[in-house]
């Protein structure tokens, strides 16, 4: 089985940076089951985990982080990031977490693949 994880630092809606590293995702979990496949969002990325979504048209990353955690994608947050921004405490969309750089350290050595967006 083959380990990836993808690091995603864009801003939710400001530029598709998020975007297309979550439509990659969504592709690779298309393509194979045969990989272990992990998502850890930082700097601005992080605001794509709020619960309650609304944008006013085209793609929506809410429910596209939640069709991966519901295939069992692990999707964290990076806690300082959302200490910085103050949204810590607030609601996730499902399935997301926060995690900490520790965790990423942990998950990028175990990886057969990193992916930076």
């Amino acid at each position: 089985m083959q380990n990836i994880v993808i690091i995603a630092n864009g801003a939710a809606y400001g530029s598709e940076s998020l975007f297309n590293s979550l439509r990659l995702a969504i592709a690779l979990r298309e393509k194979s089951q045969q990989i272990a496949l992990k998502i850890f969002l930082m700097s601005d990325a992080v605001t794509a985990g709020l619960r309650g979504q609304k944008p006013a048209e085209g793609y929506n990353i809410q429910q596209m982080l939640e069709i991966l955690t519901a295939q069992e994608v692990p999707v964290k947050l990076c806690k300082t990031c959302t200490d910085g921004r103050g949204i810590t405490d607030l609601p996730l969309a499902d399935g997301v977490a926060v995690g900490t750089l520790v965790e990423l350290a942990e998950w990028t050595l175990e990886a057969d693949k990193v992916l930076t967006f």
